[in-house]
């Protein structure tokens, strides 16, 4: 009889040593369970939707919008008029050739009246001895060049000019950061890309993760990656005077939880990762303690996107299931997008805390076993 009260106190004990078992993640059932608020029929009130990722909904859930960050649209390139264009903010050296004895411009002996430095004007104009103001923004230097001639030879019959230009802010681009010489670079012509000024500038640092682009044009900012651009050389725009240009580190990240091998942040390496890329980003889940049957996304979208669970997610939060035991699911997993601010959960398994329970009873017999 005494021997019998021990074993059922030692196997009290062991039951719940089991149920106090410290677990590193919660189980699938745990996770997914509905809040404790019921609806008017008394049915459980969830306030996230549960999508599987297989085959079948991946075309569903293409539809839906992105989330975080990464959501820039970008300028393909194309050819543009070879010769740079003045622009307002230019500075023109203009000199005059004169072969003439009396010349208006010239002093005796002199064959060449180099005038004044000329800024263009915010009206695109400037002035120009004998001739008055003239429009020359949006001109190639050799059409200026050509026109500022030709009024001249009304008074100046033999008259002769030559145009240099320096470029003002319209046109050059402000190489901001991320290169080894950020700074204000001439645009040498109309042609000058996005690639030829990071060149220009030294190349992109060598401790940027992934590196952006970004294009601040005006009010509008444009984005992309680097390895997109060296990937596809029609991406690689045509920059525009006054563009600023700010080379960066990615800042996408997504998070890890749960029985994964690295419960961390990890910025994204590459502009698309998908559900296994993530899951060998943080080095698998744990074979141990992990239920393969169980990994999943944690994501929310804004309330504005929330539609009909076709072109949109039927409420804000959305977790999606993902089974590693299946072809389908692994097939889905590397299909399946992940986004920026992603939770990657990996639950536990329910054989884990049974494999716990086993070894609590062996050690609870082996007591047992000691008091006899």
């Amino acid at each position: 009889m005494r021997k019998a009260k021990l074993w059922a106190v030692g196997l009290a004990c062991v039951l719940l040593a089991a149920c106090g078992a410290p677990r590193g993640a919660g189980f699938q059932s745990e996770v997914l369970a509905a809040s404790e608020e019921k609806g008017p029929d008394g049915e459980a009130i969830y306030d996230f939707a549960v999508f599987d990722v297989t085959r079948a909904a991946l075309p569903t859930i293409a539809n839906w919008p992105r989330t975080g960050q990464g959501g820039y649209p970008w300028i393909n390139g194309g050819a543009q008029p070879a010769s740079v264009l003045i622009a307002p903010g230019d500075v023109l050296q203009v000199s005059v050739w004169d072969a003439e004895e009396n010349s208006l411009l010239t002093t005796a002996g002199q064959r060449m009246a180099q005038l004044q430095s000329m800024q263009v004007g915010a009206d695109g104009r400037i002035f120009i001895p004998f001739v008055g103001e003239m429009r020359v923004a949006g001109m190639a230097p050799g059409t200026a060049r050509a026109r500022i001639e030709e009024e001249l030879i009304a008074t100046v019959p033999s008259a002769q000019v030559q145009l240099s230009l320096e470029p003002g802010r319209g046109n050059t681009a402000n190489l901001v950061s991320g290169v080894s010489r950020p700074g204000v670079y001439a645009l040498p012509d109309t042609n000058a890309s996005v690639l030829e000024l990071i060149a220009e500038g030294g190349g992109v640092a060598s401790n940027l993760v992934n590196p952006q682009v970004r294009i601040l044009r005006g009010n509008d900012i444009y984005g992309t990656s680097i390895d997109r651009l060296f990937k596809n050389p029609r991406l690689d725009t045509v920059l525009r005077g006054g563009d600023r240009v700010i080379v960066e580190a990615e800042e996408r990240r997504f998070l890890s939880l749960g029985a994964a091998n690295r419960q961390a942040q990890h910025i994204f390496p590459t502009d698309e990762v998908t559900a296994l890329d993530a899951l060998a980003i943080i080095g698998g889940v744990s074979a141990n303690t992990a239920n393969p049957e169980g990994i999943l996304v944690l994501r929310t979208y804004p309330q504005r996107a929330v539609r009909d669970g076709v072109s949109g997610p039927p409420m804000d939060r959305v977790v999606f299931t993902i089974d590693l035991t299946s072809a389908d699911g692994l097939f889905s997993a590397g299909q399946f997008p992940i986004y920026d601010g992603d939770l990657v959960y990996a639950t536990e398994s329910p054989l884990n805390a049974a494999r716990t329970v086993l070894g609590l009873l062996d050690a609870g017999v082996d007591l047992f076993n000691n008091l006899n």
